[in-house]
């Protein structure tokens, strides 16, 4: 399927399609029937691999209308995918029976460290959520992962050792 437009940068878009990439985002974890949740689905590259591994339920999530639209074409026959056409946050709401869930997601980069201090301020969030696959602005990520006594250290590098084990 032709991809239908550019990224929006008021949606913090960054589309991935390095295979390379995308196969080794996929081997981080088994995810043979699992329950997953990706974030930003875009225009399915990572879907297809997650597919490929065959989880449980799978929904992906896209806040993109457009995209959406192209998602649910591109996926009409597979019945593990369920194509949302939300923000992350209202499907959760939504969807708060789930339980053991594996996220993967190349966050927006506008808004990924909003997302990621929501979920650590989630108070069931061990109940929920069993693993976290994200990828991050490099700049970003430094501050997630940074220790103490260096200088990219702060709230975020708090906020995430304080209920995540972080690895990069």
């Amino acid at each position: 399927m032709k991809i239908i437009k550019n990224p929006k940068k008021s949606l913090g878009q960054n589309f991935l399609v390095d295979k390379n990439i995308l196969n080794k985002i996929v081997s981080l974890e088994d995810i043979k029937n699992k329950n997953i949740i990706e974030i930003g689905a875009g225009y399915g590259s990572l879907t297809e691999k997650i597919l490929n591994k065959k989880p449980k339920k799978f929904f992906a999530i896209e806040k993109d209308k457009e995209i959406s639209k192209f998602l649910f074409k591109k996926f009409i026959n597979n019945k593990k995918l369920t194509i949302v056409n939300d923000d992350i946050f209202n499907f959760l709401k939504r969807k708060n029976n789930m339980k053991n869930v594996i996220v993967f997601g190349n966050l927006p980069y506008n808004i990924s460290t909003q997302i990621l201090v929501k979920w650590i301020r989630l108070n069931n969030l061990n109940k929920i959520f069993k693993k976290f696959i994200l990828m991050f602005q490099k700049e970003v990520a430094e501050r997630i992962i940074a220790t103490t006594n260096n200088k990219k250290y702060g709230r975020l590098s708090i906020l995430t050792s304080w209920k995540m084990n972080v690895k990069k």
